[in-house]
């Protein structure tokens, strides 16, 4: 769904006030304060406050995608054998999106108790094992939704690791442990 530029205000202002705050903290008027909006602007486009959180649970999930699908554009025009650098540097880049990150582990947790915002949440991370199990395909790695998700779960995991290390820390543990998934989880080379 396209975001009007007011409402990706509005959430973009969400996830940073989440980021800050946590989960507790968003309320419509905080949100109407971090984008410098009104009072009243934040409920006038999500009346709720489970409105306000899978509208943004989906502009969260919906930037990531949209990263992980250039990824995956990029390797199929690209002669790189294994997607190693291409994938560290999205790791990385993510990292440095804090207030996103933030916000997505912050949801997920929410999720683990509100069946709604589970179902956005299942259905955007189904999408991203797909495309990760064509990014496996493409490199020609063995495959499977199985192999895929575990891989993402696994993705998700060095995340919130890396998020926790200080920062001069984070690439040498992101290589290192992006050379490990890729020799476990990732598969052998398909013959």
């Amino acid at each position: 769904m396209s975001e009007s530029p007011r409402r990706r205000q509005l959430l973009d202002a969400a996830q940073a006030v989440i980021a800050d705050g946590g989960l507790k903290g968003l309320t419509h008027r905080a949100v109407d304060r971090r984008a410098g909006l009104p009072e009243g602007s934040c409920s006038a486009y999500l009346r709720t406050r489970h409105a306000l959180q899978a509208a943004l649970a989906e502009h969260v999930s919906g930037q990531l995608l949209a990263d992980v699908d250039e990824l995956a554009d990029r390797l199929l025009h690209s002669d790189e054998p294994h997607g190693f650098d291409a994938a560290l540097g999205l790791l990385l880049r993510w990292l440095d999106q804090r207030d996103l990150l933030v916000a997505r582990l912050e949801l997920t947790m929410a999720a683990t108790r509100d069946p709604g915002l589970a179902q956005v949440l299942a259905t955007h991370r189904a999408r991203l094992v797909t495309i990760v199990e064509g990014i496996m395909t493409t490199l020609g790695k063995e495959h499977g939704a199985a192999r895929a998700e575990a891989l993402v779960a696994s993705y998700d995991g060095l995340l919130l690791t890396a998020l926790l290390k200080p920062e001069d820390e984070r690439t040498a543990f992101l290589a290192e442990s992006l050379q490990l998934l890729g020799s476990t989880m990732a598969g052998a080379p398909v013959t």
